[in-house]
């Protein structure tokens, strides 16, 4: 032990550790101070850290987490079909008018712009109706039920749109025979997903439902099963992160099916422009990521006691979240304004958040991937040096890594995997998501791209409602 008169006689140093204000009569008395920036947890909310203390080194949420996080990291998703949704999805197939639509649960009343014209974009397609008043006229007599894809084992970009005659591709986990569907991407420009409903979008989903789908279907069949986890992993190396940023994984879905399509017995006007189309939109990829990833976190699903985060998805008005210890219960928040990189003339206030698409985020991709596409930043703004920031940071709300991803900028890390809703109350640090942005009115399409955050608010509802499920659960009888 030292001597007393040698601590004394020497400056302190000080670590500071709440208000800035603590730093000052340290500094004013001559001694070096290092601040700790900390906040209460939940922004002080006592129901909220309270909630939050209940669940923190619990042997039984910690185990639940285990075991979740165990079945996400095991899943194998594998490309295996091509189908038309009426016969994959069997809500769609049973008769009813219904469609699927991207986020939580939302009324049709209260949809935004692009989501209610993509329902009536679908609605005419689906021959419900001959004409756009027809279809909103249908609609608003509650003539066609509206669900959310993730209810369904599906996902969808942007309003997420799913009707009857669309083809989705089918992506299935090897090791438990669990599947998920999404759509077939539409390319860019004038689309459905962005609320267009037009006769170039109503003669484009008409081609797809009605060639390209069938000329897929037999060339995705003949691959015998494309595992999905190596080619996003490859696409990782070369410039992807599995949202935003699909170049390289088209390309290599592309070289998987191209041989495949040659091979079949399609003529050679059609071959010709499918692959075109294919080709044509480096966001190919996008769906078929989307619904690996869906595969890969619904294997962690349903596991009582488990804080980890199985789907953050938004309505454009909405975010919600699911996590694996509250079954299919949505914990939702007004979503948060996306800033970004938007198109001459429009901002903020012109957009809507909305799309499924944060599933890649959900699953360690997208903007916790960032590191990997420093190019993206020229899409959503900012610089090389913020993408690889976001990657890192995500470490601090996860349960993990993936192992089976990894980030080349950062010395070949894996990805920061298994959102822990308990970290993100406890730090205050939310999920990063890279998105395209839509304009809220329907129609006007895509006014730029960039980067939003999940609200706080779903994090801290969704641990308060787990700490109570535990605590009825572990009480003495």
């Amino acid at each position: 032990m030292r001597p007393r008169r040698e601590l004394v006689s020497r400056v302190p140093s000080v670590v500071s550790v709440g208000l800035d204000r603590f730093d000052a009569g340290v500094a004013g008395a001559g001694a070096p101070v290092v601040h700790v920036a900390w906040r209460p947890p939940a922004g002080g909310d006592p129901v909220a850290g309270r909630a939050l203390a209940a669940l923190v080194g619990v042997p039984a949420v910690e185990e639940a987490n285990a075991v979740a996080f165990a079945r996400y990291l095991g899943a194998d998703p594998v490309l295996v079909g091509v189908g038309r949704a009426g016969d994959l999805v069997p809500a769609l197939g049973a008769g009813e008018r219904r469609l699927l639509h991207a986020g939580p649960p939302i009324a049709w009343a209260e949809m935004c712009g692009p989501m209610q014209g993509a329902v009536l974009g679908a609605v005419l397609a689906e021959r419900w109706a001959t004409d756009p008043e027809a279809a909103r006229a249908l609609v608003d007599a509650g003539g066609v039920a509206l669900d959310p894809c993730h209810h369904h084992a599906c996902v969808g970009p942007m309003a997420g749109v799913v009707a009857p005659s669309m083809p989705m591709w089918i992506v299935e986990d090897a090791r438990s025979g669990r599947r998920a569907c999404s759509t077939l991407n539409e390319g860019l420009g004038t689309v459905l997903r962005f609320g267009a409903i037009g006769p170039e979008v109503l003669d484009r989903l008409g081609w797809m439902a009605g060639e390209l789908g069938p000329a897929l279907a037999p060339a995705v069949a003949q691959l015998g099963g494309l595992r999905l986890k190596p080619l996003l992993a490859q696409a990782l190396h070369m410039g992807d992160e599995g949202h935003n940023r699909n170049v390289a994984a088209t390309g290599l879905l592309l070289k998987q099916l191209v041989p495949a399509l040659l091979a079949g017995d399609a003529d050679r006007s059609a071959l010709g422009r499918v692959v075109r189309f294919l080709a044509g939109n480096d966001h190919t990829f996008l769906n078929v990521s989307m619904a690996a990833c869906k595969v890969m976190l619904d294997a962690a699903a349903g596991v009582p006691g488990s804080s980890m985060v199985t789907a953050m998805a938004r309505n454009g008005v909405q975010f919600g979240i699911r996590f694996a210890g509250t079954g299919d219960r949505w914990f939702e928040a007004p979503a948060n304004r996306v800033e970004g990189l938007y198109f001459p003339g429009f901002g903020p206030d012109d957009a809507a958040d909305l799309g499924d698409s944060a599933i890649t985020e959900t699953a360690g991709l997208g903007a916790f991937a960032m590191a990997a596409a420093p190019a993206i930043v020229q899409f959503v703004g900012g610089t090389p040096a913020d993408a690889v920031a976001h990657s890192r940071r995500m470490h601090a709300i996860t349960l993990g890594v993936n192992d089976a991803f990894s980030l080349p900028a950062l010395g070949f890390a894996p990805t920061a995997a298994g959102i822990d809703a308990r970290a993100v109350v406890d730090t205050g640090v939310v999920p990063v998501i890279n998105t395209g942005i839509a304009h809220r009115k329907a129609g006007v399409g895509q006014i730029g791209a960039g980067i939003t955050t999940a609200p706080a608010a779903c994090f801290t509802a969704a641990v308060t409602a787990l700490a109570a499920a535990t605590v009825s659960a572990v009480a003495p009888t």
